[in-house]
């Protein structure tokens, strides 16, 4: 049998505490758009929350992966550390959890050579998932209820949340992407667009007290997908997360 509800939810207080549960205000990365799914067999489960956004500091949009699982798949090898202690920290930190990275956006002229943070004044489309996009119109963002904040110049993490809403599915992670860490005997059972997020950056706020993450947990155990029926409203909108990016 998989694991009980109350063992998913310690794992997954432990990873907030560890700093490698999704925290969407995190004041390092400009959040534009989130995705959970759920896989489970009579003996394994696996969670996955994907996170599309900016973060400065990287200099690219990326879409971040993280895996929650009772067995990961596709770890890290020792080669990629320097000593063998380093992987043996990396194994011992993360026993349940990893941490993967895709880039749907390619790097280009589109960012401004002086300020990566801006897109290019001249710049007229970018290439996602290997297809080029022209990039939209100010009025386009307007009407997506994107105000942005140096008008008529748009910052990248602005046209992150234009694609967000335009083309969800390119920026976001493919299934094979999405499942990298996930063994491949788990079917998925559950996908949510959306769902209520813990604010992780208050240390009483864990998964264990979210409601959302309870019913899921039990979902994990169980493999009764009825039993997901919150009644709090989702809130993993950029919208509700003002302090994303503002460090």
């Amino acid at each position: 049998m998989p694991s009980a509800a109350e063992h998913i939810l310690d794992v997954l207080d432990l990873c907030c505490d560890a700093f490698t549960f999704p925290m969407l205000d995190n004041g390092y990365v400009y959040l534009a758009a989130t995705r959970l799914s759920l896989y489970r067999t009579a003996a394994d489960w696996a969670m996955v929350i994907e996170v599309f956004g900016f973060s400065p500091r990287s200099g690219l949009p990326d879409t971040h992966i993280h895996t929650f699982a009772s067995t990961l798949y596709n770890r890290n090898t020792p080669e990629k550390y320097a000593k063998r202690e380093a992987y043996d920290r990396y194994l011992a930190n993360n026993p349940n959890n990893d941490s993967r990275f895709v880039y749907p956006m390619n790097e280009g002229d589109w960012q401004d050579t002086e300020n990566g943070e801006i897109v290019a004044e001249d710049a007229t489309s970018v290439v996602l998932r290997g297809q080029e996009r022209p990039l939209p119109s100010i009025d386009e963002y307007t009407r997506r209820g994107i105000v942005l904040e140096g008008a008529p110049r748009v910052r990248v993490f602005e046209l992150c949340r234009y694609l967000a809403d335009a083309a969800r599915q390119e920026v976001l992670a493919t299934s094979n992407e999405r499942r990298i860490s996930v063994p491949p005997e788990l079917p998925q059972i559950l996908q949510l667009e959306e769902w209520h997020h813990p604010n992780v950056v208050d240390d009483d706020d864990r998964p264990s007290g979210s409601e959302s993450f309870q019913q899921l947990a039990k979902v994990l155990a169980t493999g009764d997908v009825g039993l997901y029926r919150p009644s709090q409203p989702p809130n993993t909108h950029w919208r509700n997360w003002p302090e994303g990016g503002t460090l």
